[in-house]
């Protein structure tokens, strides 16, 4: 058995320098979004102080947390009750446009087929 085994310490490192660099990202938009906008809930209103600020988010309006333009255009402030919600909708709308871009038989049955014969039928009566 030729198997290589990980290195951990290896893993470790990466992981660990990976959380950092996202960290450092999020430090920066997230002060930056609170300096630029209220601190209240985009969507629900809900208003905020420092001693509940952890619990309002910056939401990237395009889902792409790598675009971060100076004027704040791609950010919006989220409680994050409705930053979960807004996500959910996403992840549903994405996993819905699959079902609807699959091609569909035609429709082969004609609901209105006999309807000529049983009106006819009904009116001899």
């Amino acid at each position: 058995m030729n198997q290589r085994t990980p290195d951990s310490a290896k893993l470790d490192r990466i992981v660990a320098e990976a959380r950092r660099a996202a960290e450092q990202r999020e430090l920066g938009y997230r002060e930056r979004a609170l300096k630029m906008y209220p601190w209240v809930c985009g969507r629900c209103g809900r208003e905020f102080t420092r001693t509940n600020l952890r619990e309002l988010t910056v939401h990237h309006r395009n889902h792409d947390h790598d675009f971060n333009p100076p004027d704040g255009s791609n950010w919006e402030l989220l409680c994050v009750y409705c930053h979960d919600n807004e996500h959910s909708r996403y992840i549903d709308h994405v996993r819905g446009a699959g079902y609807e871009s699959a091609e569909q038989a035609p429709a082969t049955g004609n609901p209105f087929a006999d309807l000529k014969a049983m009106l006819e039928a009904k009116a001899k009566r």
